[in-house]
């Protein structure tokens, strides 16, 4: 019997009584001495406890945090600066500005109705005979042809007949013998409009506004709006596909989302397909089947359909067609992961209960699947508003979105300024879009 507990056949001497729990240790042993604090048993206080609690959470924490400090850098290089450096262009106005400095001090109380005072024009000149060198120059042109057209040969030929000598007059005369449009208002209100090297002129113009010479903020000409019709049409574009990428997924989604997982798994890898091949490629192989004598018009013929070859090239049709080919999978993926988690049993349990099989779809299945398609309507719409390669080459002169117009600012005219206050507004576009959704995208308990 004792050797089954464990104890020895000597027995404790008398008047040293077992503490619960400790074999054969003195009472005297267990119990903390008398007024002691609790805890102190062990040798240590519950501050000291908590002290050591924190500081090994705390180790744990810098622990996560040095694993993720190599993303959070990649994405703070890669990401976040460039994004300021963007917003920030869009308001910078540097050219004017760093080669005019005397100019634009001489224009400094100019009424901007006639011509500036004869400083002015010699301001100009000393100023021209200061720049470095060409390219200075050359983007002072580029900036001011951009707001008065003719100005870039007005500047560069009076940076090529620099310097002047003389007074003031004499050198305004020089001026206005060399190009009598020197002696005109519209280029030196342009130069005065532009001292600041902050300006709101970008994004004004990406909105069809402008300041007038007071600095009033006024309409462009309607032969010079076009911006806001260029982003409601990338708005339209991008709606339009979304919608057909919602109908076509969802059905598909929902399919998969019934079928057995091993029969789900092999035909979500067709879904996956486009995903291996490249933009360019899957865009050429549509313009050779939508063309006159493409495949698709072939079929359409042969099946009676239409008695002659459709235009689905080079027209808003085949820009749609390719862009929710390219898309679809953005939709169906978080559809098919919202889906998998439906129970089936609730459809079982609606029909059950006399609700006929669409009605039981409609208020029972879909309200569940709302996180899916706003997930799936967001990333499809925000990827749409960035597209270039699709209606560039699909597309005619008016299905062309406005990320086709930010890259000829950027590689043709080299305005960017122009570039980035149309990518801020692209930029600001998905961000209301994105908050829109987190506001009433929520996922709300089904009662």
């Amino acid at each position: 019997m004792q050797e089954r507990l464990g104890v020895s056949g000597a027995r404790p001497p008398e008047g040293a009584h077992t503490a619960a729990g400790g074999e054969g240790i003195p009472v005297s042993a267990a119990r903390p001495p008398e007024g002691a604090p609790v805890g102190a048993a062990d040798g240590s206080a519950p501050g000291a406890l908590r002290q050591a609690l924190a500081r090994a959470q705390r180790r744990r924490q810098w622990r996560a945090f040095s694993l993720t400090l190599p993303l959070l850098l990649f994405l703070l290089l890669t990401l976040l600066l460039p994004i300021a450096a963007l917003l920030l262009r869009a308001v910078e106005n540097p050219e004017v500005a760093r080669a005019l400095p005397g100019t634009i001090r001489a224009l400094d109380g100019w009424d901007r109705r006639d011509a500036p005072p004869a400083a002015a024009y010699a301001a100009l000149v000393r100023d021209l005979a200061d720049l470095p060198d060409g390219a200075d120059a050359g983007a002072l042109a580029r900036r001011l042809n951009s707001e008065v057209p003719g100005a870039r040969s007005m500047v560069m030929g009076a940076y090529r007949s620099r310097p002047f000598a003389g007074s003031d007059e004499a050198i305004r005369q020089r001026l206005l013998q060399a190009d009598p449009r020197w002696g005109q208002a519209p280029l030196w209100r342009a130069i005065a409009k532009n001292g600041a090297r902050w300006t709101p002129d970008y994004l004004l113009a990406a909105l069809d506004l402008q300041r007038d010479a007071q600095g009033r903020i006024e309409r462009m000409p309607a032969d010079q709006r076009a911006f806001v019709g260029i982003l409601l049409r990338t708005f339209q574009i991008s709606l339009v596909v979304t919608l057909c990428c919602l109908l076509l997924g969802y059905p598909l989604a929902w399919w998969l989302a019934a079928l057995p997982a091993r029969a789900a798994n092999v035909l979500m890898i067709l879904v996956l397909v486009p995903f291996w091949t490249s933009v360019l490629v899957r865009v050429a192989a549509w313009i050779v089947l939508l063309q006159s004598e493409g495949l698709v018009n072939r079929a359409l013929i042969g099946l009676g359909l239409v008695a002659e070859p459709l235009a689905l090239l080079f027209n808003r049709t085949g820009v749609v067609i390719a862009m929710v080919h390219i898309l679809l999978p953005f939709m169906i993926l978080p559809l098919y992961s919202v889906m998998k988690n439906v129970p089936p049993s609730y459809l079982r349990a609606a029909v059950s209960l006399g609700s006929p099989p669409w009605a039981a779809f409609l208020r029972v299945y879909v309200p569940q699947t709302y996180p899916g398609i706003g997930a799936g309507a967001l990333l499809v719409f925000i990827l749409a508003l960035g597209y270039y390669i699709t209606p560039a080459l699909l597309g005619g002169a008016d299905d062309q979105m406005l990320s086709y117009y930010i890259a000829r600012y950027t590689n043709v005219d080299v305005n960017w300024g122009m570039a980035c206050a149309s990518s801020a507004l692209l930029l600001l576009a998905t961000l209301l879009l994105y908050g829109v959704y987190r506001r009433i995208g929520k996922e709300q308990p089904i009662h």
